[in-house]
């Protein structure tokens, strides 16, 4: 039993000294990187829908122990977390370039497309031409970045660009928008009760707004040929500034024409301390007579209600009542979700009333005023 013991001991001790020695190895093996934009999000997963669990500053010191489609495997508080290494130089120092819209990259960086058909262009930009396509899990060398582009490295030497925003690599204005977006939450952290301010104020308040399709889904198409996917976009910078006046932190899905699954809005709802998430649509039929507005909603019936009424009494539009609906935006989102059709731009009337500054004004008041009426009773 004592020469069984001894034995036991032993390999307890060699067990524990091979680990400290690996693991001391690892760390010492491991690449220092420093931050090289001015806030950093650490995350619990490589992917911009991980949950944000700290923030790194710029000079921040890491050392990297595994390198994932654009992410750096890193510790932070003593956890396994994940950083976009785009953001990121050698501790050694890297050459600045003196354009704030343009990140060098270092070439061993990766960049992985998110979506199929996606275009291979000569240069930054959609009046580029097209040189080639790429779909969803292809991967290719990271050379730069200019804006929302990515020059990626092709087959014989030769280099393209492909849009940001379809690969799984956040643009240095993507990441300082979700620094602002995030710093914007934390100053404004709600009350436990979630309720506006005793002024009658949405301070506080984290509301998403949602426009509606965007990039190769263009929604539908109104009667003067205008897709619905540039009519969502231009409204929602009404409602934006709404809320925001009222006091309320405001998240945008997209803030351009790209394109985002609807996984990738419910995760956005998801990240973010998100008290009302509103999806904006306009609706079509090819009966050019049916018009009108019409809200949905899922589980949320109150807020669909309060916000519904608000808005039919600052707009002289057809009501076409609040309704339920699986929309999936709705359905798969814990947290208090709507979507509104705002009228039917297959209906001339409709169209020419959503083109107007009145109805305009009177849809961003009545939405700002329904979150009042919904966050002052519930």
């Amino acid at each position: 039993m004592k020469n069984t013991a001894r034995l036991i001991t032993f390999c307890l001790s060699f067990l524990l000294f091979f680990f400290i020695f690996l693991s001391d190895s690892h760390a010492e093996n491991g690449r220092t990187y420093q931050v090289s934009t001015s806030s950093l999000n650490v995350r619990s997963t490589p992917s911009h829908s991980g949950e944000i669990i700290g923030r790194l500053n710029k000079g921040d010191k890491i050392v990297a122990f595994q390198e994932k489609h654009g992410w750096i495997l890193t510790y932070y508080d003593g956890k396994e977390v994940w950083v976009a290494s785009q953001f990121l130089a050698p501790a050694e120092g890297k050459t600045q370039s003196n354009d704030p819209n343009h990140v060098q990259q270092q070439q061993t960086n990766t960049v992985q497309v998110m979506e199929n058909d996606v275009h291979i262009r000569s240069g930054a930009g959609t009046n580029h031409s097209i040189i080639g396509t790429a779909n969803a899990g292809d991967t290719y060398n990271l050379k730069d970045t200019s804006g929302d582009w990515h020059q990626i490295a092709l087959s014989g030497g030769s280099t393209g660009w492909i849009a940001a925003w379809l690969t799984n690599a956040q643009t240095a204005s993507e990441q300082e928008q979700d620094t602002k977006t995030n710093s914007s939450n934390e100053e404004k952290s709600p009350s436990s009760e979630g309720t506006v301010a005793s002024n009658g104020s949405l301070e506080g308040i984290n509301i998403m707004l949602d426009p509606g399709h965007g990039g190769k889904d263009p929604g539908s198409i109104g009667v003067n040929r205008a897709p619905e996917k540039d009519l969502t976009l231009s409204i929602t910078d009404r409602i934006a500034q709404s809320l925001r006046n009222a006091g309320a932190t405001v998240i945008v899905t997209r803030t351009s024409d790209h394109y985002l699954s609807l996984d990738q809005r419910v995760d956005l709802s998801h990240s973010y301390n998100t008290h009302a998430f509103i999806s904006l649509h306009y609706n079509a039929f090819p009966i050019e007579t049916i018009r009108g507005f019409s809200t949905f909603y899922s589980s949320d019936r109150e807020l669909a209600n309060e916000i519904h009424s608000s808005i039919m009494q600052n707009i002289n539009m057809q009501d076409r009542g609040v309704n339920q609906a699986d929309f999936h935006v709705m359905r798969e989102n814990n947290n208090p979700a709507i979507l509104l059709e705002l009228g039917f731009i297959t209906n001339p009337d409709d169209l020419l009333m959503i083109q107007s500054g009145d109805y305009q004004n009177g849809l961003a008041n009545g939405i700002t005023n329904g979150l009042k009426n919904y966050f002052n009773s519930y």
